[in-house]
């Protein structure tokens, strides 16, 4: 594939600008893709996505907004069809969390984790999948949590968030695998991030002692199945959950 825009696959990656999502941007860079970085505040960050991209010999743009608003979003989705022509590859990995015991959790922690995790797919999804559908092809990956498998306690409301993108995704690739698009979602379990990074020794210990594979994933672990999800290999697989948790479940 050539870098003419004509034949360029355009992809977009929401919360893009650190962990997990930074890694999914790099590892779709490369020459023939463009990629949209999309972040909510940290410019800062989301420039040094863009470097990984270029770095790993792609070529991308900063697309800031906010998944939690609806207009935002349909601004920003215009404004890539009209450069671009449209979404390829669309990655839906914003997602917040506001960890609390249900009795203690007030409704704007329900809320927020609803809002950004379940709602904000729909607010980017919707818009994309209409012009894939009019171009008949597209991939689209969600990224949901083994939380959203399993349940976890103090997790009421991320977990439901999570089971709900599960449903989405399965629903949603009924809808559309006869127009060529396949949706999919990719189920992180423990991963080495900035989340992460804040835990004591004593608490990784614990964690990894929960874990069969008796570690923490990496996001390039991660960024490696939602690359190959985009594949050509990969068109007869969607509707699917996929776990990369080292065995938890």
């Amino acid at each position: 594939m050539t870098t003419d825009e004509t034949t360029q696959e355009i992809a977009l990656i929401t919360g893009a600008s650190r962990g997990i999502g930074r890694s999914i941007a790099a590892h779709l860079a490369g020459p023939g893709r463009f990629v949209y970085i999309n972040y909510q505040s940290n410019e800062t960050a989301a420039k040094e996505t863009l470097a990984a991209v270029n770095a790993a010999g792609g070529d991308g743009a900063l697309l800031p907004f906010d998944v939690t608003d609806a207009e935002a979003v349909n601004a920003a989705v215009k404004q890539v069809i009209k450069e671009k022509g449209g979404v390829d590859i669309l990655v839906n990995n914003a997602g917040i969390k506001k960890d609390m015991l249900m009795v203690m959790m007030k409704k704007e922690s329900w809320q927020d984790v609803l809002d950004t995790n379940l709602t904000g797919f729909y607010n980017v999804t919707k818009p994309v999948v209409k012009k894939m559908l009019s171009k008949h092809k597209g991939r689209i990956i969600n990224i949901t949590s083994t939380s959203g498998q399993t349940g976890q306690a103090g997790q009421v409301n991320y977990s439901a968030s999570k089971a709900g993108l599960i449903g989405a995704t399965k629903a949603l690739a009924r809808e559309i695998a006869s127009r060529n698009i396949t949706v999919n979602a990719v189920a992180p379990g423990f991963i080495e991030t900035e989340m992460t990074e804040d835990l004591s020794e004593k608490q990784l210990a614990q964690i990894e002692q929960t874990v069969p594979a008796g570690r923490l994933g990496k996001p390039e672990e991660v960024a490696a199945t939602v690359a190959f999800l985009c594949t050509p290999e990969a068109a007869y697989i969607t509707g699917q959950v996929i776990g990369i948790n080292g065995g938890i479940c």
